[in-house]
């Protein structure tokens, strides 16, 4: 068996073992990481060699999307028990895989959807479904708080509008099921309520807390303002652990429930979106996490406390957040991104495939020649100020345009509007030099990628990684497996490089210029 240099210093140092004894000590070591995933649609875990770097074996459940219960139109509810068990079948899947044992795994991290909000009474079980992410009950609740208590108070102090995040949903279930709100001991996060059911013990994050409106980055508390407003106990809060530290330990019950061994230390959890940074290596200000699937997200880190006067973004604690260094993620959504794409695919190339699709949108030149799309057909835009403009085509002469025309002119409002938002962010201070992005969705099209970094000027590096391997490796970081975030992502596979097209970098500026000035005048 041969031991890596890192192990060899730390068996010699400071004291001297026998070979056996090495041996004995390399074979009780647990190996893997194992990282969890609470999405909407499925669960997903994996595992990773904590050696290695690699991930050895990944599945997630249901197989098909999970089911969402939508009671009333704009509702969107889920059974956290539900999540529970699709954890435990992704377990079982992935350690007959990896031929893993339980005792053979280090550390546990989480990564779960963001704002939704899971109630438990003293028994820790839930009191009712959990209002997910993309439920809006709750806009009026928060959209009334912002009005009354004002924006200054809550832009300086949450960095958002209240909005539809998690507090505004409590204060939906407060108003409209008191019954249930006086039987409620603890409110969390659906990571929180994983890691409680792992463990026993139910605690949270300063992210996590920030995500669901509950943080006070003035006071650098949980926001007392906010909690009296809504008229909520300040024990709802759970207790509050570092992101990355051991903030609880898999409980005997759970361990014989799924094949782990008790004991094992849960060391990291973070929400989809800073998780999905942390999956990407993107830690320090002025480095941008991108995704761009049905909709599409711009994830830029921020060195200082600050936000977009006309809440045009969503401001939270990154992972790697502190009081005193820190690091703020702003979150940009623009929901009309793959949708708009996957439309013009069924409607305008429905007889080719996407790759084909892309090599007829390269045949059009730089800005379409004239044509300009407006990408917000799928609801309000944030970015927009919440307005809802629909998606419009600009430009169109019969006489010369062709569907290569449509379909570039389709790609390039997705990469506009992108840096629209981007645009926002640099408002905010941010120096926006580089992109990280998984190569997927939108990022598979060479267009979309030499278009995004001949507007923003910034270096795109695509990877190969996804949130569940980001979730283990943070456990190592939490853990202390690795020194540091370098340590834990040195093995990221980087696949591609794409660097800004300098010889086209003015043909693309007037491209978004122009596009710019049709969205102004709608």
């Amino acid at each position: 068996m041969l031991l890596s240099i890192k192990k060899i210093r730390y068996f010699c140092s400071p004291i001297v073992l026998s070979y056996n004894e090495i041996i004995n000590h390399k074979e009780s070591m647990a190996n893997y990481l194992l990282g969890f995933d609470v999405g909407s649609s499925s669960v997903k875990a994996s595992l990773v060699n904590s050696e290695s770097g690699k991930c050895v074996a990944s599945a997630f459940f249901p197989e098909k999307e999970a089911p969402i219960m939508a009671v009333k139109a704009g509702w969107a509810e889920q059974d956290p028990e539900s999540w529970w068990k699709y954890a435990k079948q992704s377990l079982q899947k992935i350690m007959a895989d990896g031929g893993v044992k339980g005792e053979e795994i280090a550390a546990i991290g989480i990564s779960y959807q963001m704002h939704g909000l899971v109630c438990v009474g003293k028994d820790l079980k839930p009191l009712r479904p959990a209002i997910i992410w993309c439920d809006s009950r709750a806009v009026p609740y928060g959209e009334k708080a912002f009005k009354e208590l004002g924006s200054e108070l809550c832009l300086s102090h949450l960095l958002n509008s209240p909005g539809n995040f998690t507090a505004a949903k409590l204060a939906w279930v407060r108003e409209n099921e008191p019954d249930l709100y006086s039987k409620i001991y603890k409110v969390m996060l659906p990571g929180d309520y994983l890691a409680m059911r792992l463990s026993g013990t139910v605690n949270t994050t300063v992210s996590g807390l920030s995500e669901g409106m509950f943080w006070d980055f003035k006071e650098n508390t949980p926001a007392k303002f906010l909690l009296d407003y809504y008229g909520f106990d300040a024990s709802l809060i759970a207790d509050i652990v570092p992101t990355f530290s051991e903030q609880s330990v898999v409980s005997e019950q759970a361990a014989a429930e799924l094949g782990l061994k008790a004991g094992t230390p849960i060391t990291y959890r973070g929400g989809d979106q800073p998780n999905n940074a942390l999956s990407l290596n993107v830690f320090n200000p002025g480095e941008i996490a991108a995704t761009a699937g049905t909709s599409g997200v711009v994830y830029g880190v921020l060195g200082e406390v600050g936000y977009d006067p006309k809440s045009r973004v969503n401001t939270f604690a990154h992972v790697n957040h502190s009081a005193d260094d820190p690091r703020l993620g702003v979150l940009l959504c623009v929901n009309g991104t793959g949708i708009l794409n996957a439309w013009m695919h069924r409607n305008v190339t429905f007889d080719m495939g996407y790759a084909e699709m892309n090599d007829l949108a390269a045949q059009a030149p730089i800005g379409s020649d004239g044509v300009c799309i407006m990408p917000f057909g799928n609801g309000a835009e944030r970015v927009l100020e919440n307005r809802e403009l629909g998606c419009s085509i600009h430009g169109v002469n019969f006489n010369k345009h062709s569907r290569a025309h449509l379909v570039r002119a389709a790609q390039e409002g997705i990469v506009f509007s992108f840096c629209y938002g981007m645009e926002v962010m640099q408002q905010m201070g941010m120096d926006i030099r580089k992109i990280h992005a998984g190569k997927a969705n939108m990022f598979l099209s060479p267009l979309f990628r030499n278009t995004l970094a001949g507007v923003s000027g910034a270096t795109i590096e695509l990877y190969d990684t996804d949130g569940s391997v980001g979730a283990a490796k943070g456990a190592g970081i939490g853990a202390g497996i690795y020194k540091d975030h370098d340590e834990a992502f040195a093995t990221l596979e980087k696949l591609q490089v794409i660097e800004p097209e300098e010889a086209n970098r003015a043909a693309y500026a007037e491209a978004y210029a122009h596009w710019k000035e049709v969205l102004n005048s709608l």
